[in-house]
Order: structure tokens, then sequence, then C-alpha cells
């Protein structure tokens, strides 16, 4: 039975955390695309400053062999990080275990990071993995994906779940996001008002269904 978690380790505890000596309010953000190599979480998002404010060299970090710039907007650059695994660190848990790690977004105190684990034994072995080679991680959340069957129809009509793939697949629901109501509305061939509605009211039902406790 499949089973997603999220971990928090302290910001000292995983590469990266020169970035915040340079760029204070900054947040980091794995990239999530489909690996075509065996590199692991290559591509960082990091929001709330510039490449040219970032003055540390990343690469001095006995957790990553290289950084380099790969795109860079207004106020957030997307970077390629070559990682030095024989540092222990969440990703070596990562990669010598069986979880798959689904997100991970980084602040000034602590990364957050998403796994799932096809059954209750890998994620203990992630778990221990990380206790024997002192990676402090704090468990914060735990579910069982049956309990959200991709069978059930969750009471959606045809128009909300319509809206709802769609957006996801678009990628409305990232951060930043990369479509937005009216891209949903143009490709439906509806109005972004009726867009939103069925989003609003689909999102609710999907939410009463799912993880609402009943009669609230």
């Amino acid at each position: 039975m499949a089973i997603e978690a999220s971990f928090t380790v302290d910001q000292p505890h995983f590469p990266l955390s020169a970035v915040f000596e340079d760029l204070d309010d900054a947040t980091i953000e794995l990239d999530r695309v489909v690996p075509t190599t065996d590199a692991v979480v290559p591509y960082l998002w990091i929001h709330g400053g510039t490449a040219s404010d970032l003055t540390t060299d990343l690469s001095e970090d006995a957790g990553i062999d290289d950084v380099a710039v790969v795109d860079e907007l207004s106020d957030h650059f997307l970077v390629r990080v070559d990682w030095n695994l024989d540092r222990e660190s969440l990703l070596t848990a990562i990669v010598e275990t069986d979880v798959v790690l689904l997100s991970g977004v980084g602040s000034e105190e602590r990364w957050t990071f998403g796994v799932r684990a096809s059954e209750q034994d890998e994620l203990s072995a992630f778990q221990t993995y990380c206790r024997e080679h002192d990676v402090p991680i704090e468990l914060t959340q735990l579910h069982e994906l049956s309990t959200l069957d991709s069978g059930g129809d969750y009471d959606l009509t045809d128009g909300q779940r319509q809206v709802l793939e769609l957006a996801y697949a678009s990628g409305y629901f990232d951060s930043p996001r990369a479509a937005t109501q009216g891209d949903i509305a143009e490709e439906l061939g509806v109005s972004r008002q009726a867009v939103s509605s069925r989003l609003q009211r689909g999102t609710r039902r999907l939410v009463a269904n799912t993880v609402a406790t009943p009669g609230e």
C-alpha cells in the first residue's frame, strides 16, 4: 500500500545553506522534471533575488560538486546542481533506499521534503538510514494513498473534472504557476468565470470527499 510522507530537515544539515547568507528571504524549490539521466534532482528554483545577488561560491559546500545558473527571471533563477553524494544527507538516503522524492522546498530555517514509498517497510528503511547516518529528519505528515482512491468520482461534474485535470496538467497548481485561468478557459473554449467557478466548486468537492472530517 503506497504511502506519502513529509519530513523536515534543519537548514544547516542540507547543502545550499550558503544561499541564505546572501539572500536572507530566499526560498529554494526543487524543479519537478522527468528524470532522463542518473542525476539526482539536478534543477532548483531560487526565489527572492537574482543570480548577481548570490556572491557566495556554492560549489564550496561539501555536499556540492558544481552549480551553474541555467535561466534567470526578474526575482528568481534556475540553477543546475551536481551533488556530491559522498556527503551524507537526505539526498543520499533517497538514493540508497526505495523511496521517491516528490517535492522539496527550503527556507532559511529548514527544508521540507515530500516522499513516496510503495509500502511501510520502504519508508521505515529510509528513516533507519537517516538515523544511522546522522541525518536529523523529523516526520511531519503521513498518509496512505488508498484513502485517495483514484477511481472515485468524488461527486465531481464532468466540467469540474475536465477543468481540474487540465489545470493540473498545464501547471496551474505549480509554484510559480505555469498557466492561468485564462489559459485554461481558452483551451476549453469557455469563459474565465466558468473556469474559476468549476475550479472552486471542484476543489471544494475534492476536499470534502478526501481529507475533510465528516460532519465539518
